[in-house]
């Protein structure tokens, strides 16, 4: 057996550890015992929730108000017995919605649950995102059923008309202009239709994008949990080096982009090495410089504009619909911005995207 010594050595070493992690992650985090009491929490998460060092030691009933998520208590007390992951989407009472992680922290010298690492990566704006882009799906499939329901019988009359054209005399003038009638009036109350429905699309259009002061590692974050099966089934490894953090931008849109660009990459690896993706941010003059670098099997330099072009998809790939890049690119473009390239094949891409942004 090891001696005292070594025990308290091994110990103060793992908590040397476990206090770095704290002190360096860019995320809200908690690390609560096998009591229920808060131990560790990460600066963000002192921010977040309003913590503070005498909240150190006190049981996580009296300060789950803190959380705004009354059932936190239960959820923790559900991992540590069954030992397994909880990962789930919260709304807290002040209404911001949250992606939660309670991992189970085990000990390995005896593989018991001893408390549990508890991760927060807000999502409000990704869940407005979605529910606006319901509402948009359902307000299509409302115009769908206009147009077929009130061009139905516009359409009838003019197929109707059209069809006793055929057979009508071309003397019978008094039949011609009544069918031509049927046909004027049937086009006039379609052409009419669409147009009211052009105008009311054009005003009901919600759907608006606003810029807001973001902080870059939330996204990523955000892009990461969304990604992480993806990122799991290909064993990839995501660093990143963010030397300018906070600027203003579209969430939403910056997510597409980082999204894309990291999907690719995963998508693209190189089968011979273990997939490695870095991710870097700085500030260049005006630019906010954004990086995703890959060791992918790389793009052709022939190939550098084409991948830009609408539904282009490289020869090698498997899946997906080619618009990813070209929607980044769209986005950038629109910003004042710019997208480039650095690639060799066998050895990985960079793409390298400058944002025209309010840091």
């Amino acid at each position: 057996m090891p001696d005292k010594n070594q025990q308290i050595q091994e110990l103060i070493e793992h908590n040397d550890e476990l206090e770095n992690y704290f002190r360096n992650t860019i995320i809200p985090q908690l690390f609560v015992d096998g009591e229920l009491k808060l131990q560790k929490f990460t600066p963000p998460a002192m921010q977040q929730f309003n913590l503070s060092a005498s909240d150190i030691g006190r049981p996580i009933d009296e300060i789950k108000d803190n959380f705004r998520f009354p059932s936190i208590g239960d959820n923790i007390q559900h991992v540590i017995k069954s030992n397994e992951i909880l990962e789930k989407e919260i709304q807290t009472t002040d209404l911001r919605w949250y992606q939660m992680n309670i991992i189970p922290y085990v000990k390995m010298r005896d593989n018991r649950t001893d408390g549990v690492i508890i991760t927060f990566v807000e999502i409000t704006m990704r869940i407005k995102d979605l529910k606006e882009q319901e509402k948009l799906i359902a307000d299509n499939e409302i115009l769908l059923d206009t147009i077929s329901h009130d061009i139905k019988n516009p359409l009838a009359n003019l197929v109707m008309a059209i069809e006793l054209f055929k057979d009508v005399s071309p003397n019978d003038e008094k039949e011609f202009k009544s069918l031509l009638k049927v046909v004027d009036t049937a086009l006039t109350k379609m052409h009419k239709l669409i147009i009211e429905l052009t105008e009311a699309r054009k005003e009901g259009h919600k759907y608006r994008v606003e810029d807001e002061l973001l902080n870059f590692e939330h996204v990523l974050e955000d892009v990461r949990l969304t990604l992480n099966d993806n990122i799991v089934a290909a064993n990839a490894i995501i660093k990143s080096d963010v030397k300018t953090s906070q600027f203003t931008f579209s969430r939403r849109k910056l997510r597409t982009i980082i999204y894309n660009l990291i999907n690719n990459a995963i998508k693209f690896k190189s089968p011979e090495h273990q997939p490695e993706i870095v991710v870097t941010t700085h500030k260049e003059e005006e630019f906010i410089v954004i990086s995703v670098k890959d060791n992918g099997i790389g793009i052709d330099e022939s190939k550098f504009e084409a991948i830009f072009s609408k539904y282009y998809r490289l020869e090698n790939a498997i899946e997906g619909s080619g618009i990813g890049l070209y929607l980044v690119k769209e986005i950038v473009s629109s910003a004042g911005g710019r997208v480039l390239v650095e690639s060799q094949l066998g050895k990985g891409t960079e793409f390298k995207v400058y944002l025209k942004v309010e840091a």
